[in-house]
């Protein structure tokens, strides 16, 4: 049975049952907690915790899910995956322990004809949690299992929990006998590698307090209402149902390893270490396709390095198994077509899928031809001195500026026998990270506790938006915290987080930022609002400080919008959508929008594309953004299915977790997408737009910025201002200037070259006087002194040979000269052969004058260079140079 055959009849047997069928949330995690989705009851995640209402008591879904702390056992065992499907029934209130077994295993045991899997009843074996009477007398009176293939295990292996305080409880695993080839009988409790685990029955029903690890937390009580969680590894299931040894030989996986041998020439089967490497690329290929599908793009942070370490594991691996040239292209479209079936968006976005590999590929190529040379000098360096381990700051070279994942450092210096200073290497990586920080500041609640934010939401629902149509209104203040801490009372002066019933301000969110303004009380009391949020969903807190009076909990209240803010940040989204069509009409679907924030009179926009946007092109978006502007198009929104809006063809943005009914902003027939933010009416009220330029912010992804209305006309007439201002002083038409003033660069670069070849000529004559003031230090012809400021490093260096050459016969000669340039000391010093003889080297000499200048320097025997610091003591260096010879010779 095909792996889309198994998530077919997943779907159909429950939505048979009377379950919702949720499609599969998006890869990237819609939670602070988490980079990418681990486990398929995260988007469920919410109505387990109670933050929010669940669309239907039962629910099921097939989700896609990553998971990468074992990734150094991908291919070396049968079943350590990075990507997985889980297939999941869930239970909000409704059925619990009896139903979700008897669901169980009615589709696992029932004929394919009758549309279940189809497995052996006799080959399956129960494990229940120690103490879970109830579970087992299901499994035995109920369904009809043996009791001796039912085994109690405890809470490491048996109970279930989110690793934090809130719901959790006992679980039941089902598990499938492969036969005695893998292993001794005895059943899980024994040996799961013959005994395999393929379904997880969560029974929720209770609540954990606070404890680290999986065993060492306390039971606080029941549960108000039990729930249900399952999960089945479909790529498990198709292992049994299709036969093989391994889950990367069904049938999603082992088409990638077939490519993969016809591009190397390596047949798998015939060496472990070859059959290692294969795996290894079949699962990260398809990993890293499916990451790129859902908006990921390769980084050195986040999601973004999780992606950029597996597609790079899959490409090194690929080398070692002998390719010589590209392979991410075909490896990735053996995934898409696979894996299309499945999820047609692969298909859909397969030209901006392959754009971002193979750009991801083609940088890494490069960085490993020059990563490898370094990392080889440095383990030859290593292994030289005696060490056993490669130093952490060579592994943050390779990372900083090669792009090498540690993982890849760790992988390669293994191969030679070396470890790594990995804690080294981290401190490294922390430091650099403290200081590209500094200076943020974190403006959501992320991490921090939520419980007074749910308790809102609890006892008075969610906030109401009201912005859409009113800039202001009357409203119920039902939540106050003061310095982060839930209050009934609030006064001048306090730092304040409110929530109120209703609210006109838009809570920061789509890339749009929040609204500002005031709320004002019937007591005269009045809240200036600096920032709206959302840290739990449906509740706005408005983030401001108390002006005057006092502010109480239940207290009526009236909030009022900055308008003229609203409207700059309105024209700036409005203006990012049709930069975004403008975009897409120009380069094609894989302009795909990866990020943006609108701000009053600004917007920036990020997008996908490996190449910088050609600045002919990016003309021709701006006269496109601003024709649509004068044919002055209505912008319309309305709310209608997910369905319904892709059927339109409603553009929505990578990563974004989109409910069953959403909003829809269309400007005209120019352009259609999902968004939340608030707009303009009509796109002759954004006036111009005015795009500053584009730049890369990433692999794979570029940043446009722009200016709109009132910003955009200041920043031309600046411009036009500068462009009057250079007419006068060129005395040309604007359509002359660049002519003329690419026509007076080049006439200055030809007087600064006259300039340069008069100075050198001139620092030149004064080598003969110089040569003949040589001092006598000790037999030895000693020429000091310092030329004039502004030569350069290149000619006092053509002054100091030439002295040099001048001192006749084989008398021993150091010429030792020093200048200024740019306010630093330089010096450049040379021996000649006789000189060397009697142990006078320029490197010692200049080192010795750099030191005292503040600086250092070194070279060769016959000639050195050297810096400081210090202009002022270019006279003391003099002297330390002449009392080293004297003391040398």
């Amino acid at each position: 049975m095909e792996s889309a055959e198994i998530r077919r009849r997943w779907l159909s047997f429950f939505e048979d049952r009377g379950h919702t069928v949720v499609p599969s949330a998006s890869l990237i995690a819609d939670d602070p907690t988490l980079l990418l989705v681990p486990a398929g009851m995260v988007p469920f995640k919410p109505y387990f915790l109670g933050e929010a209402k669940p669309p239907a008591p039962r629910a099921t879904s097939v989700q896609k899910c990553v998971r990468t702390p074992d990734i150094e056992e991908v291919g070396k065992t049968t079943r350590h995956g990075t990507f997985f499907q889980m297939c999941g029934n869930f239970s909000f209130g409704d059925y619990f322990k009896e139903g979700a077994i008897t669901y169980a295993w009615e589709l696992l045991t029932s004929s394919v004809a009758d549309g279940g899997y189809g497995l052996d009843p006799e080959r399956l074996w129960i494990t229940v949690y120690l103490d879970d009477d109830e579970a087992e007398q299901i499994w035995r009176d109920r369904i009809g299992v043996p009791a001796e293939r039912i085994q109690r295990l405890g809470k490491k292996d048996n109970f279930w929990s989110m690793g934090v305080p809130g719901p959790c409880g006992p679980c039941s695993e089902i598990n499938y006998d492969r036969g005695p080839e893998f292993g001794v009988e005895g059943g899980p409790a024994v040996n799961d590698e013959r005994y395999v685990e393929i379904w997880n029955l969560v029974f929720m029903q209770y609540e954990r307090g606070a404890g680290d690890g999986k065993e060492d937390f306390p039971i606080l009580g029941d549960l108000p209402s039990k729930n249900i969680d399952t999960g089945l590894g479909l790529e498990r299931l198709a292992m049994i149902l299709q036969g093989v040894q391994n889950m990367y030989e069904t049938d999603t996986l082992r088409v990638v390893m077939d490519r993969a041998t016809e591009l190397t020439g390596v047949r798998y089967g015939a060496d472990r270490t070859s059959d290692v490497s294969l795996r290894v690329v079949a699962d990260h290929i398809r990993t890293s396709v499916m990451l790129i599908g859902d908006g990921v793009t390769p980084g050195n942070e986040g999601r973004g390095y999780v992606l950029r370490r597996i597609m790079r594991r899959a490409i090194r691996n690929m080398r070692l198994l002998g390719a010589t040239g590209p392979v991410v292209a075909e490896l990735a479209d053996v995934v898409i077509k696979t894996m299309g079936e499945q999820y047609p968006e692969l298909i859909t976005d397969r030209k901006r899928i392959e754009t971002v590999a193979v750009a991801e590929e083609a940088a890494f190529l490069k960085a490993l031809k020059g990563g490898t040379n370094i990392l080889d000098t440095a383990v030859t360096e290593t292994k030289a001195s005696g060490g056993t381990v490669l130093a952490g700051d060579k592994a943050f070279l390779l990372h900083d500026t090669w792009g090498f994942p540690i993982d890849l450092t760790l992988e390669m210096a293994s191969e030679q026998g070396l470890s790594v200073d990995e804690e080294g290497f981290r401190r490294l990586m922390k430091e650099q990270r403290d200081r590209a920080k500094a200076d943020a500041k974190a403006k959501k609640t992320g991490h921090a506790d939520l419980s007074a934010y749910r308790a809102v939401a609890d006892g008075s629902g969610a906030t109401e938006f009201t912005g859409y149509t009113s800039t202001e209104g009357e409203s119920t203040i039902v939540g106050l915290l003061v310095d982060g801490v839930p209050s009934p009372a609030a006064s001048e002066g306090d730092e304040v987080e409110i929530v109120l019933d209703r609210t006109p301000f838009y809570a920061e969110g789509g890339g749009q930022l929040a609204d500002q303004g005031r709320i004002r009380l019937d007591t005269g009391a009045v809240i200036e609002v600096r920032d709206v949020q959302q840290p739990v969903p449906g509740v706005s807190v408005h983030k401001g400080s108390v002006q005057v009076g006092e502010v109480t909990v239940g207290a009526p209240a009236y909030a009022a919008i900055d308008i003229k803010r609203r409207r700059a940040i309105a024209r700036a989204h409005s203006a990012t959508h049709l930069t975004h069509q403008a975009l897409r009409d120009a380069l094609g679907p894989t302009a795909a929008q990866a990020g943006s924030e609108n701000s009053p009179g600004r917007f920036r926009f990020d997008f996908g594309s490996p190449n910088a946007v050609p600045g002919t092109v990016l003309t021709d978006v701006e006269h496109k953004i601003n024709d649509v502007l004068g044919r002055e198009l209505d912008v319309q929104a309305e709310v209608m299915s997910i369905d319904e809006a892709k059927k339109q063809g409603a553009i929505a943005e990578f990563g974004e977790k989109y409910g069953e009914r959403v909003r829809v902003v269309t400007i005209g027939d120019f352009s259609k997408e999902l968004c939340g933010g608030t707009h303009v009416h009509n796109t002759a009220q954004l006036g111009l737009v005015k795009l500053l330029g584009e730049s890369s912010i990433g692999s794979g992804v570029r940043r446009i910025e722009a200016l709109v209305g009132v910003d955009a006309y200041n920043f031309l007439a600046r411009e036009h201002t500068v462009v009057a201002q250079l007419q006068e002083l060129v005395k040309g038409r604007p359509e002359e200037l660049p002519e003329k003033i690419s026509g007076m660069l080049a006439k200055l670069k030809d007087a600064e070259k006259e300039i340069e070849k008069f100075r050198a000529e001139k620092v030149l004559q004064a080598a003969g006087g110089l040569a003949e003031g040589a001092k006598d230090v000790r037999g030895v012809a000693v020429v000091t002194g310092q030329v004039p400021d502004g030569t350069s490093a290149d000619d006092l260096r053509k002054l100091v040979l030439d002295v040099r050459g001048r001192i006749q016969g084989d008398r021993p000669a150091v010429v030792a000269l020093f200048a200024t340039a740019n306010g630093r000391p330089l010096t450049v010093i040379a021996t000649n052969e006789a000189a060397r003889e009697r142990g006078l080297k320029a490197g010692e000499l200049v080192r010795t004058a750099a030191k005292t200048l503040g600086g250092g320097g070194g070279g060769k025997p016959d000639v050195a260079q050297g810096g400081g610091q210090n202009p002022d003591a270019i006279g003391d260096a003099v002297a330390a140079v002449e009392r080293l010879v004297a003391e040398t010779a």
